[in-house]
């Protein structure tokens, strides 16, 4: 029974209390330290009073600082979680902080940033304080950089409420303890006249022009370096002198002081102020306004500090987009800040939404999520792509509107490293074959062939020796300029995965007439390209024993695309990776934002120029809208099908006689160039007349199959 009363009541509170943050208690009573909760080991800061060795002067400020903490609540005033008083010490959790006294110290000299955050951090005491005076009717009595705390949102909390009194008492400034403190009293604590004209935020707004002049110039040493100014911003500084006059009834009123700073090239009037307060407000405010709002921030971050896009933007991106209505417009800065987080808060707070958004049926949003891809792809685990993402994307093969085709083709260059055999090799090489020889869009068509040669190291060395060929000399024999110069340059940068005997019966017969190609741009790298291939055979026709090295990579699983570099072809490299990203690298100049309703015409849809290789745009001049169902079912997935697929006629590049076909209504001049590839090299092309199954089938059903077909 004795042992209840006996035991230690500290044991009760149910926080842990760990190191002191230094130098804080000798500007308080209090003692600081940092603690976590036991049950759930979140942060929270401790704040302890040492009856024993205290007064009771001390112990009755801090009953009363714990007492207003209970009871003031305001988004601007340190957050009351607990507290227990023992027979020896105070104890009072709140959430967890750091005095602004040692944080300022880590903040960077100079630089918009630091401009943008003290205004944030500023306009938020002069909020609580305008709360106290005008809504509470009290004087807080103890502004100062160390009754002021920040979290780790990078918020600014008012805290140090022990000699918070009613404004209906007379105004005399209390006694501070520790003395210390006292810097920071107005001068009418000494001058009675003055005292008579104090008003009832006279005090205060004088501790906020000494928390204006350290924000700004660090410690105050004596109240005389209050009238050098030459560190306070323009737009404070006439403001600063009436906070910091010595007359109590000149100084202005907290609201006021808000109401001018927030005016057009006010203090309070910038970025990062006006994203903060739309975001508190959010919940009243309508699509259009978080339309624009979401769009101009992405741009706006860079700007901002990353503590304050971590804690405070990015969980209110988060919320926006899964209980409100904020639409895709939310993407981009959201994924933009899911830079900042480490690994495991990325799988649990970027990832859910990353597959719930794919999983959308809207165009803008899907549009917007292939757009940026490559900011989240990383943090994706391969079991989650194949399984839940490629799926969604695979439909945008089929879609009937061109940007989402184009941008579902860029997209595989991103996903080809995380995709397993069968979405790799079948599923994504059937969409590919198809949108190459019969998407009637010619930047589609060239940058299939582009993505196809920049994914060749993740193939699968059988895959990528009965594919790469036949698709690369299709792109050749195609109608668009920049289809036949991808192609080339495809070949070129793949080289190292075609065998010898290869180059010289079906590469080198197919190049040869692009050298008559009606476009320089075109026979340029013909020639290049045909130097190249004639060199490797010469040097093997010199040295026979070369030709196990230069084939050593064509049944290699994972070659790498950057050797390649280092050869002859090592240009080709570079030009394909530059065309395929052209349209990528026009995001940078303003372009209109996507809709529901419209589509402006994408950088890679544009007229192509003849006198740069790198453009791979096709001629497309008006773009449908995204949300727009077309009635036409001539490329369903159906189509498509395992049973199907082989139907096509995919060898016979002649088809300028079937209307379907990107092919029909060429010149003649083109006309003759196809043709004459097919009299040099009566050779199918393999690609889409190979059976799409397993590479492990057997090879004599296989033989079966064709010999049915053929007869």
């Amino acid at each position: 029974m004795w042992s209840f009363f006996l035991r230690d009541s500290s044991k009760d509170f149910p926080y842990e209390i760990g190191d002191p943050v230094q130098q804080f208690d000798t500007k308080s009573i209090w003692s600081l330290h940092r603690g976590k909760r036991k049950n759930t080991n979140d942060e929270v800061s401790v704040f302890t009073y040492d009856i024993k060795s205290g007064t009771d002067i001390k112990f009755e400020l801090a009953k009363a600082a714990v007492k207003r903490l209970k009871t003031l609540r305001h988004p601007s005033i340190l957050q009351f979680l607990d507290s227990l008083e023992t027979d020896k010490v105070l104890y009072v959790a709140t959430e967890p902080v750091e005095p602004l006294g040692t944080h300022i110290n880590k903040l960077a000299t100079s630089g918009p940033q630091r401009d943008l955050y003290l205004a944030w951090g500023i306009f938020q005491i002069t909020r609580a304080l305008s709360f106290l005076n005008n809504d509470g009717n009290l004087r807080h009595n103890n502004v100062s950089v160390w009754s002021v705390f920040v979290n780790s949102s990078g918020e600014w909390k008012l805290g140090g409420l022990e000699y918070v009194s009613s404004t209906e008492v007379p105004a005399a400034p209390p006694i501070k303890i520790p003395p210390s403190l006292e810097i920071y009293d107005p001068p009418e604590k000494s001058d009675s006249n003055k005292l008579k004209s104090a008003t009832k935020c006279s005090s205060d707004m004088w501790g906020l022009g000494c928390l204006v002049w350290e924000a700004f110039n660090g410690p105050l040493k004596t109240r005389g370096n209050l009238k050098n100014i030459e560190g306070i911003p323009k737009s404070l500084a006439p403001l600063y002198c009436e906070l910091v006059g010595a007359a109590p009834a000149s100084r202005p009123n907290p609201a006021d002081v808000i109401t001018k700073c927030r005016k057009p090239g006010g203090f309070f009037k910038n970025d990062l102020v006006d994203s903060l307060l739309f975001l508190e407000e959010i919940q009243i405010k309508d699509k259009a306004e978080k339309t624009r709002f979401f769009s101009a921030l992405t741009g706006q971050l860079d700007n901002f500090p990353d503590t304050v896009c971590r804690h405070k933007i990015l969980p209110q991106l988060i919320t926006a987009y899964e209980y409100g209505d904020a639409g895709s417009a939310v993407l981009a800065p959201m994924f933009k800040l899911g830079r900042l987080l480490d690994e495991v808060e990325y799988q649990k707070r970027i990832v859910p939404c990353v597959v719930k958004l794919f999983a959308s049926t809207d165009r803008v949003t899907r549009s917007r999520l292939l757009q940026q891809l490559d900011l989240f792809i990383s943090h994706l685990q391969p079991n989650v792509v194949n399984d839940q993402i490629f799926p969604q994307i695979a439909h945008g093969f089929l879609d009937t509107n061109p940007t989402i085709r184009e941008q579902t083709v860029k997209s595989i260059i991103h996903l080809a490293p995380k995709l397993n055999y069968n979405n790799l090799n079948v599923e994504v090489l059937r969409h590919f074959a198809r949108l190459q020889s019969r998407d009637d869009q010619g930047g589609i068509r060239t940058n299939t062939t582009v993505c196809l040669g920049k994914i060749a190291p993740h193939l699968h060395p059988q895959v990528r020796q009965r594919v790469l060929v036949s698709a690369f000399i299709r792109a050749m024999r195609d109608p668009f300029p920049p289809s036949r110069v991808a192609g080339i340059l495809a070949l070129a940068a793949t080289q190292q995965y075609f065998l010898l005997n290869e180059v010289a019966v079906r590469i080198l017969p197919a190049l040869c007439p692009l050298t008559m190609d009606p476009e320089k741009s075109v026979r340029d790298p013909a020639f290049k390209t045909i130097r190249g291939f004639l060199g490797k055979l010469e040097k093997v026709s010199e040295d026979p024993s070369l030709r196990e090295s230069m084939e050593a990579d064509v049944h290699t699983a994972t070659p790498s695309l950057g050797n390649a570099a280092a050869t002859w072809a090592g240009w080709a490299v570079t030009a394909v990776t530059a065309k395929f990203y052209r349209s990528q690298s026009d995001t940078a100049r303003p372009r209109p934002p996507l809709t529901g309703k419209t589509l402006s015409k994408p950088a890679s849809l544009e007229q192509p120029s003849s006198s740069s290789i790198s453009t791979t745009t096709s001629s497309v001049t008006s773009m449908t809208s995204l949300e727009h169902e077309s009635a036409d079912t001539s490329a369903s997935a159906s189509d498509y099908g395992p049973d199907n697929w082989d139907q096509e006629n995919w060898g016979d590049m002649d088809t300028s006689q079937d209307p379907s076909s990107p092919i029909a209504g060429t010149t003649p001049l083109l006309n003759t160039n196809l043709n004459m590839v097919g009299s040099v090299s009566d050779i199918r092309d393999g690609w889409d007349n190979e059976d799409w199954g397993s590479l492990e089938e057997d090879p004599v059903e296989r033989n079966c199959v064709k010999r049915e077909r053929r007869g």
